[in-house]
């Protein structure tokens, strides 16, 4: 089986959170790949150095300022330290951006955001050969292009294809909600692809949630088999949800055709 787990960045702020993350990760005996993002942190940091945070459609502008922290954040300190995390629980993981080797292509998605890019493109070559040699690619959410240039990336997009060019059989976003919720606010079990647009429609899912859910969509219409949005707060749910030991449970929402 090949996994591919979403990180949210508010799980891995903390110490304990992130160890935790790692070590339940670590411990699984499939071909895995971790795709990990980091917005608060970037706020966080952009914040301390007086620089505005602006946002147009729930994504952040980003100028040539905010790039250079992108690299500094995303592909700096949250990756190495997650990398470390992983390390120290046992496992071989290889710190990553979509720039190494072409792994994820990306173009400006609109002008008025400046450097975000929306991935158009993904050779997973890279990361077959890490985890076919039980290496555990750890791929943070900054892409570039043939040209050179670099690209902020939303990373429910960036996980999206990373899942699609590798053949993932399950991509699961880790987060730090309890799932999806329906219209009486309570979380769902499951949703087919119809189910989620409908949310969406319908003004029920927006936000964050509504981009997972898109995402979620993409990558079932790129052939992955399931999506599973889960709440990564939650000890053991990576192992529950992979067992399926969920007697009693629910854990998450799967998305599913």
């Amino acid at each position: 089986m090949k996994l591919l787990i979403k990180l949210g960045g508010t799980l891995l702020d903390a110490p304990d959170s992130r160890a935790r993350l790692a070590s339940e990760i670590a411990a699984i005996p499939h071909a895995v790949v971790v795709v990990h993002g980091g917005g608060k942190q970037m706020t966080r940091y952009l914040a301390e150095r007086n620089i505005e945070s602006r946002f147009v459609n729930g994504l952040r502008v980003t100028t040539p300022e905010i790039v250079d922290a992108v690299l500094k954040v995303f592909a700096g300190t949250i990756n190495t330290e997650l990398v470390g995390a992983f390390r120290a629980a046992g496992a071989r993981p290889v710190g990553l951006t979509g720039l190494d080797a072409g792994l994820v292509d990306a173009e400006p998605l609109d002008r008025e955001l400046g450097a975000v890019g929306k991935p158009v493109r993904s050779d997973a070559r890279l990361i077959e050969l890490l985890t076919r040699e039980h290496y555990l690619p750890v791929i943070a959410c900054v892409a570039g292009d043939a040209k050179g240039a670099v690209y902020n990336v939303n990373a429910d997009q960036m996980a999206v294809a990373c899942a699609s060019s590798f053949g993932a059989n399950r991509l699961i976003f880790l987060t730090d909600v309890d799932g999806v919720k329906g219209a009486e606010g309570k979380v769902l079990e499951s949703l087919t692809a119809k189910e989620a647009a409908s949310l969406i429609q319908s003004g029920v899912a927006t936000g964050g949630m509504q981009a997972k859910l898109d995402a979620a969509v993409s990558a079932l219409r790129t052939g992955v088999g399931e999506i599973v949005i889960a709440p990564g707060a939650r000890a053991n749910a990576l192992a529950d949800i992979l067992s399926g030991n969920l007697a009693g449970k629910q854990i998450g929402t799967r998305i599913i055709y």
